[in-house]
């Protein structure tokens, strides 16, 4: 049995509603998890369609990891063995979910990742939009031929993506789940991908599983995220030896917001 975990916030309202839309058209009877992560909870609409869970914002931001956290335990207590963890901004494609419960028969102790396609501005996702003729995965992950798998190198890690993946309760058993020291922005996802490497749990790219990515406003690097980003960084180098999301902490130096101290960064004094 299937479970789908979504984190969501009103900033996000408009695109969770669409993508619950589309989960109950691809799959009636899969279970639906909506972990909501404002001060206030989830509105009453939104509770009344889906398993609704309150997990509110600690002392640092958003509670991004102990809400996947709160969502798999609440689909593990309700009896499903395959949780698929999708962010509110993205669709699942026409066969996601086939393909992860596919992908997850052959590979039954993973961390199951599929391609995201992220579309571009104006696009908006209806009943009727058709996504598989917008597939156009980002090219910085693999995007294996549909219905097989590819099982990743070592090296490849470091570029797993929370926003859409699945795994079973063996494989989350053995990951151990979302460390919930990280709180705000970034820096969870790559921690428990390097968790799962540690205890040999394979990351594999699951080809066919495509899930879109619903357009919205973002700045690059993201500035509003800049304390988060050190703050989590510094607790993900403290624990693995080096700093994740690289190209960000490079801009935010470029740029002259921070600078090396050591062998860490903090933002330049003002």
């Amino acid at each position: 049995m299937t479970a789908v975990v979504t984190l969501a916030s009103l900033a996000r309202l408009d695109h969770v509603e669409r993508q619950q839309e589309r989960l109950a058209r691809e799959d009636p009877e899969v279970l639906r998890v909506l972990v909501w992560l404002d001060p206030t909870p989830a509105p009453a609409h939104l509770a009344a369609r889906a398993l609704t869970l309150h997990v509110p914002p600690g002392g640092h931001g958003l509670r991004l990891a102990a809400g996947r956290n709160r969502g798999v335990a609440a689909a593990v207590a309700a009896g499903h063995d395959l949780v698929v963890l999708l962010d509110a901004d993205c669709v699942p494609g026409p066969a996601m979910l086939k393909r992860y419960v596919e992908a997850s028969a052959r590979h039954p102790r993973s961390l199951l990742c599929g391609p995201v396609t992220y579309l571009p501005e104006g696009v908006r996702v209806d009943p009727a939009t058709d996504l598989a003729a917008l597939t156009a995965p980002h090219p910085a992950r693999p995007d294996p031929e549909p219905g097989t798998t590819v099982v990743a190198a070592d090296e490849d890690y470091a570029l797993f993506w929370s926003l859409s993946f699945a795994t079973t309760t063996a494989g989350w058993e053995a990951f151990g789940g979302f460390d919930e020291a990280y709180e705000g922005y970034g820096g969870e996802d790559t921690d428990v991908a390097f968790r799962a490497r540690a205890v040999g749990v394979p990351l594999v790219w699951v080809g066919g599983a495509h899930a879109y990515h619903q357009h919205h406003a973002t700045s690059a690097p993201p500035w509003q995220h800049l304390d988060d980003i050190l703050r989590n960084g510094a607790l993900f180098a403290r624990r693995w030896g080096r700093w994740p999301m690289e190209g960000w902490i490079t801009a935010f130096a470029q740029a002259g917001a921070i600078e090396q101290v050591g062998d860490g960064w903090r933002r330049v004094p003002a």
